[in-house]
């Protein structure tokens, strides 16, 4: 198939394109920066979700549309609420009516799981509104939209805010572990090459019409994650939790009564949580190393 990815050049986008590319479809990387990944055969694009007519060309010939740019930092979010809602729900509705003009049957729209949250701020109520644009109107506009609704991903490419790689590299450069939290907060982390593995799984027209949650399958607390990465590490890391609230925050769950419910979709084989730490800590030795 001939996919085109939005946000291509970022975290996620970007690894579900190398995914993609794997497997032996066309790729077409739309961002609004060029790819630092770009892998050989996929096609780079430089463009604003928010520009119609330049997405509708960047389409052409598509089978299916994995929408993956957003603004997804939650401080940045509640920060300049305007730039989230235009990225986030204008650009969506921007992306739906391009596919809908380009004769694009397929889909697929990069969720969280903080839709389902109390915490998130602007940015879980532009996700929010967004995935209401993809029910609301996909059927209407011919297109079979799917919702991947993705949970605390980590791995290669990360943002310097990424819990994982903010932690990993503060215990390599520091030997030290600061935690707004009081350890007992528990996450189920997804490695990114699992989750785009999970994504390109999602295509299936079994898929179809549904939202799906991508999330790890290791329930771990906090605690015993920065206590993995100290023992990783020989453990000689000083860690230090401060029980102060933050955005974002909930212990066991980001889920809350009032949102529907959405299926689950998980793989057989996954990286292991312990082998993805030591991955990114050598990651962050390698990168610091190469600082000096």
């Amino acid at each position: 198939m001939k996919l085109l990815i939005t946000g291509g050049s970022g975290f996620l986008g970007s690894h579900i394109a190398d995914e993609a590319t794997r497997r032996g479809h066309e790729v077409v990387i739309y961002d609004h920066m060029p790819s630092p990944w770009l892998f050989d055969g996929q096609t780079q694009i430089v463009g604003d979700v928010r520009d119609s007519e330049r997405l509708v060309g960047a389409m052409h010939g598509c089978q299916a549309v994995y929408h993956c740019a957003a603004v997804a930092d939650l401080d940045r979010a509640r920060e300049d609420p305007r730039s989230a809602i235009e990225v986030n729900v204008m650009g969506t509705l921007t992306v739906m009516q391009a596919a809908q003009a380009a004769q694009v049957p397929r889909l697929m729209y990069a969720s969280s799981v903080y839709v389902f949250s109390r915490s998130g701020s602007v940015y879980r109520t532009t996700k929010r509104a967004a995935e209401g644009l993809v029910s609301d109107l996909s059927s209407d506009m011919g297109i079979q939209a799917t919702v991947l609704r993705f949970g605390s991903l980590y791995g290669p490419r990360a943002d310097p805010d990424n819990a994982i790689l903010r932690l990993t590299t503060q215990a390599v450069v520091e030997r030290r572990i600061d935690f707004w939290g009081d350890g007992s907060e528990v996450r189920e982390y997804i490695h990114i090459r699992d989750a785009a593995g999970l994504a390109l799984d999602s295509l299936s027209e079994e898929f179809a019409g549904q939202s799906l949650h991508i999330t790890g399958r290791e329930r771990l607390t906090t605690r015993e994650l920065i206590e993995t990465i100290a023992e990783t590490l020989g453990g000689e890391v000083e860690i230090n939790f401060e029980d102060e609230p933050f955005e974002g925050r909930y212990r066991l769950t980001p889920y809350s009564h009032e949102d529907g419910l959405g299926r689950r979709i998980v793989s057989a084989t996954y990286i292991d949580l312990g082998l993805g730490l030591l991955e990114q800590i050598r990651s962050v030795h390698e990168e610091k190393g190469n600082e000096r």
